[in-house]
């Protein structure tokens, strides 16, 4: 599983309880762009939209924000937005679920990272509880520890 593109932010904004993976409906010069690693999952989030369809209530989630650049051999794209919504494909009872979860107050639907999975794309995303300014300096002094002891072992050698 090659990673493509790793939200950096999400776990230092955010406290993931629990990852899921979804694929996306994308264009075919979107997959040959993400394939060469031209996104950015900086500043995107995931949201849960209804719409209606055939007198049918459908309930589907988006990628908002995600940055996919242009694919430069695909040429002059007309009308083409890099930051359009897409949608991500999931069951029907995991919809459901994320809803449940989602309904809880303070939690949110960040994606963590995009990869390959048999020539797919596909996005792994959590279940999030942001992170107070104190967590995240708790986080800051834990990764500084974490230094420090490698540069110990590595000093040994």
């Amino acid at each position: 599983m090659p990673t493509l593109a790793i939200n950096k932010k999400a776990n230092f904004d955010y406290q993931i309880s629990s990852k899921y993976q979804a694929g996306l409906v994308l264009f075919g010069h979107e997959v040959k762009s993400i394939k060469n690693k031209n996104i950015s999952l900086k500043g995107s989030y995931i949201t849960i939209q209804n719409t209606k369809k055939k007198n049918k209530q459908i309930t589907e989630l988006f990628l908002i924000k995600a940055h996919i650049t242009p694919y430069k051999q695909a040429g002059i794209i007309p009308d083409y937005d890099p930051e359009r919504p897409r949608k991500l494909l999931l069951k029907k009872n995991e919809i459901k679920h994320l809803i449940g979860k989602k309904s809880e107050q303070g939690l949110t639907l960040v994606p963590l990272k995009i990869y390959t999975k048999r020539d797919l794309i596909k996005l792994e995303f959590g279940i999030g509880r942001g992170k107070k300014k104190h967590d995240k300096r708790e986080s800051i002094k834990k990764r500084d520890v974490e230094r420090k002891i490698q540069r110990a072992k590595l000093s040994k050698y």
